[in-house]
């Protein structure tokens, strides 16, 4: 049995809820988001609560209670409030700037790496090594940061490369010099 799943989602104040069918779709201040609700649960709104309610014909409708349950609580919080991923670039001569809806990272290479931004997520750069993701998908936003974070990971000695904020490299000792014979 999910607790998760058992639980109603609340909608915020200025956030529309349209349920047709298996199709969930959310309208708020910061986006729109549509979701086909798979089969073997059913939501449904009750008031200004979502309930998510599993049919007892599907071996794992426990667990798929669950995460529609979360899909759905994130979609209502990414219309409302949105979401944020920061990074960080460390290592000498590494920057980001953004042109539109590209990112272009000078990371090492011996060319620019221009990523393209997915469909509903802003980069904003501060001090050209600080990255700051926003949007109301939290699955795209971290779908772009983990694309972003690839392109350059940080690596063990240094930790030189795109690493998220507060995320915690564990660094390798190195080469130890040669003792004397």
């Amino acid at each position: 049995m999910s607790r998760v799943g058992k639980a109603p989602v609340k909608v915020a104040s200025g956030v529309k809820v349209d349920l047709q069918g298996q199709v969930l779709k959310v309208e708020g201040p910061k986006g729109k988001l549509s979701f086909n609700v798979p089969q073997g649960v059913q939501a449904k709104l009750e008031g200004q609560e979502i309930v998510v309610i599993k049919d007892e014909s599907f071996s794992n409708a426990g667990a798929l209670q669950g995460a529609i349950r979360t899909q759905i609580q994130n979609m209502v919080t990414g219309v409302s409030t949105g979401f944020t991923k920061e990074m960080d670039i460390v290592g000498v001569g590494y920057r980001a700037a953004t042109k539109g809806d590209v990112l272009s990272l000078t990371v090492g290479y011996s060319h620019q790496v221009d990523f393209k931004l997915p469909v509903g997520v802003q980069a904003k750069v501060e001090n050209n090594t600080h990255i700051v993701l926003t949007g109301s998908d939290k699955m795209i936003l971290g779908l772009a940061a983990d694309k972003i974070r690839a392109v350059r990971p940080p690596e063990p000695y240094q930790g030189k490369g795109i690493r998220y904020t507060n995320e915690h490299i564990n660094k390798k000792a190195g080469k130890a010099a040669a003792g004397g014979k």
